[in-house]
């Protein structure tokens, strides 16, 4: 029988509701202020952009996991997403600061990228995990529409500095692969695995 709920490990509100429109029934369990969940995020020399995704989102759920043993919750399962944008080999991560979020969109503008989400649940000692890739093309951009955009402030904490839920959307021209995976959690892929592992019927 399925768990009652589903611990969410990510700060993301766009992942907690992409969990409510699929009705998945959830609690956050968020890092604490002595863990260092961006030290997770570091990039191996050479990593390519779907292991780097899949490695960071794999040491995600091992800390949520330990977080959910130390603090004595029950026992159920622990849901874990990363998402990161890819310019060929080049990993495009948040931006850190407006500067750095011009440079990486002036990258993407009239080009095509992939955005991989990697997802990962744990549950009762077993481990899965599954990723999805998706293709964007981005129109050609005016350096001034690139600047207003970026003062909006939206490409903040954003993997490649933009939000295809916002204002970016104006800027795509085309896309391939998972809508709600570009946001940050390919929902048919969750769903399955969620299937798999028993935690949601």
């Amino acid at each position: 029988m399925p768990p009652a709920f589903i611990y969410l490990a990510s700060q993301s509100p766009r992942r907690s509701q992409l969990l409510d429109q699929l009705g998945v029934v959830h609690q956050l369990l968020l890092p604490g202020a002595d863990e260092d969940s961006e030290a997770l995020e570091v990039v191996l020399p050479g990593e390519a952009p779907r292991d780097y995704v899949q490695r960071v989102t794999a040491l995600k759920l091992g800390a949520a996991l330990a977080r959910l043993r130390r603090l004595g919750l029950p026992n159920t399962p622990v849901l874990c997403a990363d998402t990161t944008v890819a310019l060929g080999n080049v990993i495009l991560g948040k931006p850190a600061d407006a500067q750095d979020a011009l440079r990486m969109l002036a990258q993407l503008s009239g080009r095509t990228h992939q955005v991989f989400t990697a997802v990962a649940l744990g549950w009762g000692g077993r481990v899965a995990q599954t990723c999805s890739a998706s293709d964007v093309v981005f129109a050609a951009l005016e350096p001034e529409v690139i600047a207003r955009y970026s003062e909006t402030g939206e490409p903040m904490g954003k993997a490649g500095a933009y939000a295809v839920q916002g204002r970016a959307a104006a800027f795509i021209a085309r896309m391939e692969g998972s809508y709600s995976g570009i946001m940050g959690l390919p929902l048919f892929e969750t769903a399955q695995l969620l299937r798999t592992m028993g935690a949601w019927e």
